[in-house]
């Protein structure tokens, strides 16, 4: 099955809207494809929800637990300095190399600068939803 890592800011995205982010989502959620987080991603995304949509510790709560319902969880070394001006974007990267993903799905510049890492496509979540029609047809 084909795994994936989404940045904290596509995950933030499907919990907010009901865009191209939340489709992406939507196609883990329903089995159709592996994503693969860790805890110092859903710890950030924790952060964002409580700082920029205002969630309570309760749907906070709420929230992570729906995601970890689906979402593989990876321990991850905390060693990789691949982003130098975004230390969080190291830990999306280190995450998609511990679960053998093919694909980081992200909004952040600085990951999508780089295009490809160690074999790991670095897309826009239209393109990675692109690439799932593809592999349908």
């Amino acid at each position: 099955m084909l795994a994936v890592v989404f940045d904290t800011n596509i995950l933030f995205s499907a919990t907010g809207w009901r865009g191209k982010p939340f489709e992406c989502v939507e196609q883990a959620r329903e089995g159709k494809i592996q994503a693969v987080t860790c805890v110092e991603l859903m710890k950030e995304l924790a952060e964002k929800l409580e700082s920029k949509l205002g969630f309570a510790a309760e749907q906070n709560a709420e929230t992570l637990a729906d995601y970890l319902s689906f979402l593989r969880v990876v321990s991850i070394p905390k060693t990789l300095n691949a982003v130098p001006r975004d230390p969080d974007d190291n830990a999306v990267l280190e995450c998609a190399l511990e679960g053998n993903a093919k694909f980081v799905v992200s909004g952040a510049n600085d990951l999508l600068e780089l295009k490809n890492f160690r074999g790991i496509e670095i897309v826009r979540a239209s393109e990675f939803l692109e690439v799932l029609q593809k592999q349908k047809s």
